[in-house]
């Protein structure tokens, strides 16, 4: 059963950085793309960032020119480089994948992130 860790999050002061990794247990047939999410408590989950398979990069407009998606095929691992952190950017941060076929691995525990002012 494929598993996904999210690590790295942590306590940072606003304009601060954090570099998150997500690592996937197992193999994974037909990625169609790799992705970033955010949830705050009472909120719906939030796409923050998506890399296809063929290297284009998403967004959303909150993130835009702070945070950057890429990947290590290699080694079954992506990461969500975060700069210029916001108050707003707190969050738990979780990945998942899309594939070909549609099917997705369960949910990981998420990693938080907190940003202080």
């Amino acid at each position: 059963q494929v598993q996904l860790v999210e690590s790295g999050g942590g306590l940072v002061q606003a304009g601060g950085s954090l570099r998150l990794s997500c690592a996937a247990s197992g193999t994974i047939f037909g990625i169609n793309a790799m992705e970033w999410y955010r949830q705050v408590p009472g909120k719906q989950r939030e796409l923050v960032a998506t890399i296809t398979s063929s290297g284009t990069t998403n967004y959303a407009d909150s993130v835009k020119g702070r945070f950057t998606i890429s990947r290590d095929n290699a080694k079954n691992t992506w990461y969500l480089q975060m700069n210029s952190l916001k108050p707003d950017d707190t969050a738990a941060y979780y990945c998942n994948v899309r594939t070909y076929s549609g099917w997705t691995p369960k949910w990981g525990q998420g990693t938080p992130v907190t940003v202080s002012s």
